[in-house]
């Protein structure tokens, strides 16, 4: 009897083996055994809940939409969900307000100014995804007036372990997607399409930790790329890699609101193109400190302005009855490997103010080509400091250099800097104001006839130069 039941415990071991590792079944919850049905008018934001609901309940797994249109007003996700859109399914934000039941979360910050509305809310909830093939469409364009009567189309706050990936997300009819104060977020393999409404900001970064964007191609009638501190907490360990962008506005920024700063942050391997404003905008006006970002490979062609770096002084608080915050520090930028195209005739300005300088700038094997233009009376004009103003590129209007107007900056790094010119420019390629402590290491750019010096150094201190004779002048 004992040898019998050994050999039979042996034939079930090898069986076993044979058919490899167990693999635990994924528990879906399809939403159309919760009630949801297709098509363009049938609400189903309850039928999605509900699933939504059980998912999380049960311990998590996987809310499963099917191909199909579904219509949603606002969402709540729970942990441990994951929401699939098949290919072929889009998910419909509703088209009327009222489907977008107000949401104030507990976690303050300077976005309590705008809307209270999402498509996608999640707030304090961990072990969150959305992915799939499929398709979320928030119908921006029904959408009109001011930030209160426009939903996000997917906010998360102070959540933990979030996962977006492969998803389509198009039309948005505020910010494409706000993660807020938020810990281990994963963006992957997304295209964004939203240009049909003010603010469609593509990703939105603001005052979270340990992030990852990789592989995005974006669109947006905003910002496509931001991050944001607009609390006290820092956003700090973030890399951007390989993606795609073009914007309305700036490409690639950091900051307008900065009042928790910005801490180790590295940008790298990205395609920019048909953007109005920056391709890459550094930017603390609003305290807060920037320290520690790398920006490296990045091709850009039809931008604004390539590079914008801004330490000023607008101080907004962001919550009320506060003091305002002190003037911010920008300090520890590395900027590398850009090759750019296309620049409108502005120039890239990098300005501190007098009594902050930002501090330890490297620019290095960087190619630039601006449209030109400019004149001698452009050359000569004075350029105004405006501390307290809305940072842009174009803040200060046609700057004295046409490639690089350097401003209240101490410890300034340019190696291998290469400036072209689409058409003559009677300006300088250079301007040094305020500066300390600077190396320009191999610079080549074209001067027009007529043109003054190529670098223009006023109120400087060591600074050094070396041509292409490899001889080193001292200022």
């Amino acid at each position: 009897m004992m040898g019998r039941i050994s050999v039979w415990i042996l034939v079930w071991a090898v069986c076993i083996l044979a058919a490899g590792p167990a693999v635990a079944a994924e528990v879906l919850y399809d939403i159309r055994d919760y009630g949801a049905k297709p098509g363009d008018k049938t609400l189903c934001t309850a039928s999605i809940q509900k699933a939504i609901d059980a998912c999380s309940q049960s311990g998590g797994g996987t809310v499963y939409l099917p191909p199909g249109n579904f219509l949603s007003g606002t969402i709540y996700f729970k942990t441990g969900v994951t929401l699939r859109l098949a290919a072929g399914c889009t998910l419909l934000g509703s088209k009327d307000l009222k489907d977008y039941p107000p949401t104030v979360q507990a976690f303050r910050s300077y976005t309590d100014n705008y809307t209270d509305k999402s498509l996608i809310y999640g707030e304090n909830v961990e072990r969150i995804a959305i992915t799939g093939l499929g398709t979320i469409d928030g119908q921006g364009a029904a959408f009109e007036g001011p930030y209160k009567v426009r939903p996000y189309m997917i906010r998360f706050i102070e959540c933990r372990d979030v996962t977006v990936k492969d998803v389509t997300i198009k039309d948005s009819p505020m910010w494409v997607q706000h993660f807020l104060a938020c810990d281990d977020v994963r963006i992957t393999g997304i295209t964004v399409r939203s240009l049909v409404n003010h603010n469609n900001d593509g990703i939105d970064i603001d005052s979270c930790r340990r992030v990852v964007i990789s592989d995005c191609n974006i669109n947006s009638g905003d910002d496509a790329i931001v991050l944001k501190s607009t609390s006290a907490r820092v956003c700090r360990d973030v890399a951007i890699s390989n993606c795609v962008l073009s914007s309305r506005c700036n490409a690639l920024k950091m900051g307008t609101e900065s009042n928790g700063g910005f801490h180790n942050i590295v940008i790298t391997g990205c395609s920019i193109y048909d953007t109005r404003l920056a391709g890459v905008a550094l930017e603390i006006v609003d305290g807060g400190t920037m320290d520690r970002v790398v920006v490296s490979n990045i091709t850009m062609n039809k931008v604004g302005a390539p590079i914008f770096i801004r330490l000023g002084n607008r101080a907004r608080t962001f919550k009320k009855d506060m003091e305002k915050p002190a003037i911010g520090v920008l300090r520890n930028v590395t900027i590398s490997n850009i090759e750019a195209a296309g620049a409108n005739p502005t120039g890239c300005a990098i300005s501190g103010l007098r009594e902050a300088a930002i501090e330890n700038l490297t620019l290095s094997n960087i190619r630039l080509s601006f449209e030109g233009g400019g004149t001698k009376a452009d050359a000569a004009r004075e350029i105004p400091e405006k501390a307290a103003d809305y940072p842009e590129y174009s803040m200060f209007g046609k700057l004295s250099a046409y490639g690089l107007y350097c401003r209240h900056v101490k410890g300034l790094k340019m190696l291998n800097i290469q400036l072209q010119l689409e058409k003559p420019d009677q300006r300088h390629a250079v301007v040094f104001e305020d500066v300390e402590d600077a190396l320009i290491d191999c610079l080549d750019a074209p001067l027009s006839p007529g043109t003054g010096e190529m670098i223009r150094l006023t109120d400087v201190k060591k600074v050094f130069i070396r041509d292409k004779q490899n001889k080193m002048s001292e200022h």
